[in-house]
C-alpha cells in the first residue's frame, strides 16, 4: 500500500497540465480527420507542461446492457493518447468526463457508468503510476452533493479492486466548485486521493459570450488585475487551501481559463494570475483547454496561441 505521502508527491508530479481531446470527435471514430497527431504531444512537452488531461465521453461508444462494452477503436484511440503522452514524458490523468449525461438521470446510467470504470480498470490496472483515474468531471443537476457522496463510493470500489495503489481524482458536486469542496465525503482511511476542483470566478468575465452559458449575452468585461479583482481570487484559494491543510488533502486545478470572445490580455491576466496564485499553494493544474475552446494552441494555425501559453508557463 502506499504511504501518507504519495499523493502529494504525486500531486507535485502532475505540476502544469493541459486538458486535451474530449471534443475531437474525429479522433474517437479513427477518422484520418482527427485534429490531434502525435506531434502535438511532443508539443505540449517541449512547451513546459507536464501532463495532459485526457477528457473521456465513451457512453456513444458503448454497446447496450448488459455489458456496456466499450468500442475497440475508442479503446484504441485511448491507448494511442496514454502512449503518447507517456512516450512524451508526460503524466495522464484519465477524466470520465460524462457530466452532462449523468446530470440528467444518474440512477438510470449508474450501470453505463460504472461499466466504463470496470473495462477502463481491468485494462490499465498494469500501467505505471503516472496514470491517474479522475472518477467524474464537475458531478452537477440530479447529481447533487447528497447523491454524489453515495455515488462516488461504487467506482471508488471497483478501481480499487484491480488498482489497489493508482492515486485517484475526486471533486465534490455543484461543478466541482470551490463552495461545496466542504461537502465532499471521501473514503477516509485511503489517503492516496488528490482533490480536484474548478475555478472561472468571476463567470461573467471568463464565460462572456459562452453560447452554452448563462453569460452568453455578456460582452467587453475586462480582467485588470486591480486589487480588489486579485483580492478576490486569493480569498478564494485561501478557503481551499484552509480545507487541504485540515484535511490532509492535495489539489488539483482541474479547469480554469477564460472563453474565447474575452480581449486577449484580460485574458492572459487572469490565466497567469490564477496559476501563480495556484502554484503558490503547491497545487498542480490543468489548463482548459488545449484545442476546443478557451485555446492554447491553434491546431488550424499550427501555432500556440502565444499570449496564453506565456501565461500559463513563464519564460522565466
Amino acid at each position: 500500500m502506499t504511504d501518507d505521502n504519495h499523493a502529494h508527491m504525486q500531486n507535485q508530479r502532475l505540476g502544469r497540465g493541459v486538458n486535451i481531446i474530449g471534443y475531437d470527435r474525429a479522433l474517437w471514430l479513427g477518422s484520418p480527420e482527427a485534429r490531434m497527431q502525435d506531434k502535438h504531444f511532443e508539443l505540449i512537452k517541449e512547451a513546459g507542461f507536464d501532463h495532459v488531461r485526457i477528457n473521456l465521453h465513451p457512453f456513444k461508444h458503448m454497446e447496450e446492457a448488459p455489458d456496456f462494452t466499450i468500442a475497440p477503436i475508442w479503446l484504441e484511440t485511448l491507448d494511442w493518447a496514454v502512449a503518447q503522452a507517456l512516450d512524451n514524458g508526460l503524466w495522464v490523468i484519465l477524466d470520465m468526463h460524462e457530466f452532462n449525461a449523468m446530470a440528467k438521470d444518474p440512477d438510470a446510467l449508474k450501470p453505463k457508468y460504472l461499466a466504463v470504470w470496470r473495462q477502463l480498470a481491468e485494462r490499465y490496472k498494469e500501467a505505471p503510476d503516472s496514470v491517474i483515474f479522475e472518477l467524474l468531471n464537475e458531478p452537477n443537476g440530479a447529481l447533487t452533493v447528497e447523491l454524489w457522496n453515495q455515488f462516488l463510493t461504487e467506482p471508488y470500489d471497483i478501481i480499487r479492486r484491480t488498482n489497489p495503489d493508482r492515486t485517484l481524482i475526486i471533486g465534490p458536486a455543484f461543478w466541482n466548485g470551490i463552495d461545496h469542496l466542504g461537502e465532499l465525503e471521501l473514503p477516509k482511511a485511503d489517503r492516496n486521493i488528490i482533490v480536484t476542483v474548478h475555478y472561472y470566478h468571476p463567470m461573467d468575465f471568463t464565460h462572456q459570450g459562452a453560447p452554452w452559458s448563462k453569460h452568453v449575452g455578456s460582452k467587453d468585461v475586462i480582467w485588470s488585475g486591480t486589487p480588489v479583482e486579485q483580492a478576490a481570487v486569493i480569498r478564494d484559494f485561501d478557503g481551499v487551501t484552509s480545507w487541504a491543510e485540515e484535511h490532509d488533502r492535495p489539489i488539483l486545478l482541474g479547469e480554469f481559463g477564460a472563453y474565447d470572445k474575452a480581449d486577449m490580455d484580460s485574458r492572459a491576466r487572469y490565466t497567469s494570475f490564477v496559476a501563480r496564485e495556484a502554484e503558490r499553494r503547491g497545487w498542480s493544474w490543468s489548463y482548459w483547454h488545449f484545442d476546443s475552446d478557451f485555446i492554447v494552441y491553434d491546431i488550424d494555425a499550427d501555432a500556440w496561441v502565444m499570449p496564453i501559453r506565456d501565461a500559463l508557463i513563464p519564460l522565466v
